[in-house]
């Protein structure tokens, strides 16, 4: 609404001692960084415990593996790891499930939009750079209106590596015709990162995402963190 617009951009912020220069872009994580997915993501994994004729769970008890795709959501339903034998076949009914109902509870988080509309107003494009496979990230950002203005978008087997590799990364900066060295990555888990300082650039750990809670997100080693989408804002430099 434009009365909690008001209300960011006349946010009081803490002092700052350090902000990032020479900005030419800025790339996002996507689950828990710019969309909480983790009412779909975990719906589609419970499913898979109703059908089986086991007890429900919360979407509390997904929520902190959100980030972690099926492996994470199969530890949280079944208390499963890769090195099952039944794993592959469970992660396809997963994606499955996932795939049937992508958007119907999934959101972008408060002050996304007022976020990417400030980027876009100092004239610095974005993008996105997630694990997530094509297969649900092309029909995801197509579903999501305010998604049209990125200007990249690069998902897990875009690369032949995905995070914490530094190709995605390598790759965005790539199409966005910038230099890694003047873009700075947000995301919500380690991976992103450890991808972001591989590939030379800033890096911001998101805390309100899925695994700020759950983690020691200082022992990441980001060069800034932010407990919520606008106050990145803080950190970028108007050129």
């Amino acid at each position: 609404t434009p009365a909690s617009t008001t209300c960011w951009q006349h946010a009081s912020f803490p002092e700052i001692h350090a902000m990032f220069k020479n900005v030419a872009a800025v790339l996002f994580d996507l689950d828990g960084t710019l969309i909480d997915s983790a009412p779909d993501l975990g719906a589609a994994a419970d499913k898979m415990r109703t059908d089986r004729g086991l007890a429900s769970y919360s979407l509390d008890h997904y929520r902190p593996m959100a980030g972690a795709g099926a492996r994470g959501m199969l530890h949280k339903a079944f208390d499963m790891t890769p090195e099952h034998p039944d794993f592959a076949a469970m992660r396809e009914e997963f994606f499955v499930n996932y795939e049937n109902r992508l958007t119907e509870l999934t959101s972008v988080f408060d002050g996304v939009e007022h976020l990417l509309q400030s980027l876009q107003a100092r004239g610095l494009p974005w993008g996105i750079v997630t694990n997530k496979s094509a297969r649900f990230t092309d029909p995801l950002v197509r579903a999501t209106a305010l998604f049209a203005s990125a200007g990249v978008v690069i998902s897990g087997d875009t690369t032949p590596h995905a995070k914490p590799h530094p190709a995605p990364l390598l790759e965005a900066a790539r199409r966005l015709g910038v230099e890694p060295s003047r873009c700075v990555y947000v995301g919500d888990d380690e991976r992103d990162i450890v991808a972001g300082h591989a590939a030379g650039m800033s890096t911001v750990s998101a805390t309100y995402g899925y695994l700020g809670a759950h983690s020691d997100v200082s022992s990441w080693n980001a060069h800034a963190s932010i407990n919520s989408p606008v106050e990145l804002l803080q950190w970028i430099a108007v050129a």
